[in-house]
């Protein structure tokens, strides 16, 4: 367990951190202090607040204790003036807080997995005002459990066009990148092995042609059970949630399947993928079939551990911003807050997944409501080594 940080520390570090971010409102109406906001805000959002006027009850209700190393020169500031700051403060700039402090947390991504998906805001979607739902592209650490980036999708575009942005973002080397069918793209297999990182693509009917001389490959060495064919297989099965699913993967040099014009054009392909699924439910049986292109050229035994892993982007990262920060339900909807507050919900959980105690996510939310010492255990697991010292404490 850390040592509990002290008050210079913890002002150090929300200094170091969100300090440097410019402040939207002019200076005659700034009767409170920009990182005040940001730290109440976070602090609330730990604590099981989803909503401004559930921020504001969290500050008046632990206002001196927030006193001890929050200036608050005039208070609490109320949930309208939450509303406004967050409204109009730059979600990019706040991004790039976010990942400074991620990158301090975690130095090193070396053989680290990541994986790529979007998740759409279903409550700030506005048929009276027009507006549309957000739309986010995060990047998952699997191994670490936190999420080392986002990227917002624009209006009028698709994840296609914010995969790329969000890659710039990240240090990837060293790094295994996966991403779902709609970041299978040419252009995005070649940035990723330009920030020299490997790849794993999902390849599904967006590109008809090289499934098609997938599938067909993949039948050729069915049918030669290898014997002209170099590959490795790995079988695997697990039971659980009243059902059983048996996995094969086959790993195939893609030298073996595509034509030397479709490897010239994916960078880096190195390995045809696939997984055969066959599950068990009380009521009935299902099987599916699923393609991956890839740079790396490893056993069927790694991929499957690989592939496995990429989903939990689903249920440690989208399921956990549903259920426990009730993130589809959220009415904020008025100009940059809904990101900035998706970016509060990450940031969130990114700290409770690196405290290291015992207990779900819900209760810990819960109990850093209550207990202030746990708030600051919390805290105390996420500050970067460089930045902690050893002072009295709180």
């Amino acid at each position: 367990m850390p040592p509990i940080v002290n008050r210079e520390t913890l002002q150090s570090c929300l200094e170091q951190y969100f300090g440097q971010i410019r402040d939207p409102r002019v200076e005659r109406t700034r009767a409170h202090q920009l990182l005040d906001i940001i730290a109440i805000a976070l602090f609330a959002v730990l604590s099981g607040a989803d909503s401004w006027v559930a921020i504001e009850t969290y500050g008046n209700a632990k206002r001196s204790w927030l006193e001890s190393f929050l200036a608050l020169p005039h208070g609490i500031p109320s949930h309208d003036t939450f509303a406004r700051v967050f409204a109009r403060l730059d979600p990019e700039t706040f991004e790039a807080s976010f990942q400074h402090w991620v990158r301090a947390l975690v130095s090193t991504l070396e053989a680290e997995l990541i994986a790529i998906d979007g998740k759409t805001v279903k409550g700030s979607y506005d048929r009276e005002g027009g507006i549309k739902a957000l739309q986010l592209v995060s990047a998952w650490a699997s191994e670490h459990r936190v999420v080392m980036g986002q990227c917002n999708v624009a209006s009028k575009s698709n994840e296609i066009t914010a995969i790329p942005v969000l890659l710039e973002q990240l240090a990837l080397t060293g790094c295994i990148v996966s991403i779902d069918a709609m970041g299978t793209q040419s252009a995005i297999a070649e940035q990723i092995t330009q920030q020299q990182a490997d790849y794993i693509l999902a390849l599904k009917g967006n590109h008809p042609t090289l499934l098609e001389q997938a599938q067909i490959g993949f039948k050729d060495a069915q049918a030669l059970q290898g014997e002209d064919i170099e590959h490795t297989q790995h079988q695997e099965t697990e039971a659980g949630h009243h059902r059983i699913e048996s996995r094969t993967i086959w790993q195939i040099p893609a030298t073996q399947v595509f034509s030397a014009d479709q490897l010239e054009h994916w960078p880096g392909l190195q390995s045809l993928v696939v997984v055969h699924a066959y599950r068990r439910l009380w009521n009935k049986d299902t099987t599916e079939t699923r393609y991956f292109l890839s740079s790396l050229n490893t056993d069927a035994q790694t991929f499957a551990r690989y592939i496995r892993a990429h989903w939990a982007i689903e249920n440690q990262l989208h399921w956990c911003l549903d259920v426990v920060f009730k993130e589809d339900a959220s009415r904020i909807r008025k100009d940059h807050a809904p990101r900035n507050m998706s970016l509060l919900r990450r940031l969130a959980l990114n700290l409770l997944r690196q405290e290291p105690s015992k207990g779900s996510l819900a209760m810990k939310r819960y109990r850093a409501g209550l207990d202030d010492q746990f708030m600051l255990q919390i805290l105390s697991a996420n500050v970067p080594q460089s930045d902690a010292h050893s002072q009295p404490k709180f």
